[in-house]
């Protein structure tokens, strides 16, 4: 498939939002509709069409047609579950408490079950003798006058016209039908409720859910091998591990789940090292915010000092028990398809890179990529610290190797209470490149095109919401060089 294709696809978490937020905004009519029919119902029910009532008397309480029915009773409990979801998918629940989030959200099969079931009550219904009674037509064997005006034609014809049956043996004059358009019926209109269909739509989609997670239990159900455990600066864990038949690329992810921390949660990280043809080792950088991370994180360095470098493989009976399910695409795979890419990470938004950069460091030249910009931006100083060996091991290569112009780090400081600080001595080659406040982009992105005239940049950014918008615009802007620059953002949140 093309890249655009492949960017389309990548907004499959956009997508699904869209389709809650449509969700819910046609629940709400349908809702609204029925309440207002549900009082309908109650006042105007009529005994000459039985079939078609769903209360049982006139002025029966519309409370018993919703709480009392079958019909009633599953939608409002499908109302409740769809307000529990779409309240805790909210940006704030899902930060401050992602179990409610994660709970409420499977409630989804409960709301297709009910679906299912809301429509077997048989409320709407359709005529199954259109021939024989066609809407609007007109029957002579039966009294309307109380709810049908008779036309004045009509009654100088049959002045005197009665409660008595039609005369079967009187035809009704041609030109009456005709000025008129009126069809004759030939019985009473006889009604019957829809067969449920819900399920032929939603059976097909949940089996498919269905056989794609029993391929991921599969795949995943045996537990991985922890081999380290890195305690870095900013309150960061760096999980290694290895498993057996394990293929991953540069910016894919995977999801951890833990039976310790919780029997049903699971999260997403990605990778920020894989396995290659001489090691299969590969890990993650575990950011510590919410509470499964810090259970996560106390219970791999339960038995060890939390300022701890390194947990020697010997230790690894102490570790609990972790599985691996993946690994998932994202957008940053086609970060090396590309012959110059801008890569834009802001605080741990960097671990996408990580793999990349540690790709590059195996060896370069089997890749489309030709030139690399870098540029990281960050709170504190600390934080360059979780992958400084890396920039500084890769930055030496390509020197030795004469290509000092493949990479351009750029690493951007953007707190510092006025006083500048560096990385230290150990990454000489990571200060000269450190820089005080934040990017000026317009001027970074002219840059670029200049010195890579007509020709197409692959823009990956992971970070704020703030820097992701101001990138994607600059993406879409035009420049006098000839250069075009495709945006690309993962997000987890």
């Amino acid at each position: 498939a093309s890249k655009k294709t492949r960017r389309l696809l990548d907004k499959s978490k956009t997508f699904h939002v869209t389709c809650g937020v449509t969700i819910c905004i046609f629940s709400v009519l349908h809702v609204a509709a029925h309440l207002v029919n549900a009082l309908n119902f109650s006042e105007n029910y009529n005994e000459e069409f039985l079939a078609l009532n769903a209360a049982n008397y006139r002025g029966e309480d519309p409370r018993k047609l919703l709480f009392a029915t079958v019909p009633g009773l599953t939608g409002v409990i499908m109302v409740l579950v769809l307000f529990l979801m779409c309240t805790a998918s909210t940006f704030a629940i899902r930060v401050s408490n992602y179990d409610i989030f994660w709970y409420t959200h499977n409630l989804f099969f409960v709301f297709y079950m009910l679906l299912m079931l809301h429509v077997s009550g048989g409320v709407l219904k359709y005529q199954t003798n259109l021939q024989e009674h066609p809407p609007g037509c007109f029957n002579p064997n039966k009294t309307l006058r109380q709810n049908l005006t008779v036309p004045k034609s009509f009654e100088e014809l049959f002045p005197d016209y009665t409660t008595e049956p039609f005369p079967e043996d009187l035809p009704v004059p041609e030109p009456f039908v005709q000025n008129h358009f009126m069809r004759i019926c030939s019985e009473e209109p006889k009604f019957q409720s829809h067969f449920p269909e819900t399920w032929f739509w939603i059976s097909g989609p949940l089996w498919l859910y269905c056989v794609e997670r029993l391929y991921r239990y599969i795949r995943s159900n045996k537990p991985v091998t922890i081999t380290s455990v890195i305690s870095h600066p900013s309150n960061v864990l760096e999980v290694r591990m290895v498993k057996d038949d394990f293929e991953a690329r540069p910016g894919q992810y995977v999801i951890l789940h833990c039976p310790r921390v919780s029997a049903l949660e699971s999260h997403p990280f990605t990778l920020t090292m894989c396995p290659t043809d001489t090691k299969a080792t590969f890990g993650v950088h575990i950011k510590i915010v919410g509470d499964w991370t810090e259970r996560f994180r106390d219970l791999l360095l339960l038995h060890s000092n939390q300022d701890t470098e390194i947990l020697p493989i010997f230790q690894q009976r102490r570790y609990p028990k972790l599985y691996v399910d993946g690994p998932f695409g994202s957008p940053f795979e086609e970060a090396l398809n590309y012959e110059v890419s801008l890569c834009v990470a802001g605080g741990i938004g960097v671990t996408p890179f990580a793999s990349v950069l540690n790709t590059l460091l195996d060896g370069w030249k089997c890749y489309k990529l030709r030139r690399l910009y870098f540029i990281w931006v960050c709170r504190d100083i600390e934080s360059f610290r979780w992958f400084a060996d890396l920039l500084c091991m890769l930055h030496n290569k390509l020197w030795q190797e004469n290509r000092p112009d493949y990479i351009n780090i750029q690493l951007y400081l953007s707190q510092t209470d006025g006083i500048q600080k560096i990385i230290g001595e150990k990454y000489q080659a990571l200060n000269s490149r450190l820089l005080i406040g934040r990017p000026q982009w317009k001027l970074l992105f002219d840059d670029i095109a200049k010195c890579n005239r007509r020709k197409t940049i692959g823009v990956f950014c992971c970070g704020p919401n703030k820097i992701s918008k101001i990138l994607h615009k600059l993406s879409n802007s035009s420049n006098s060089y000839g250069t075009r620059f495709e945006y690309n953002k993962e997000s987890f949140s």
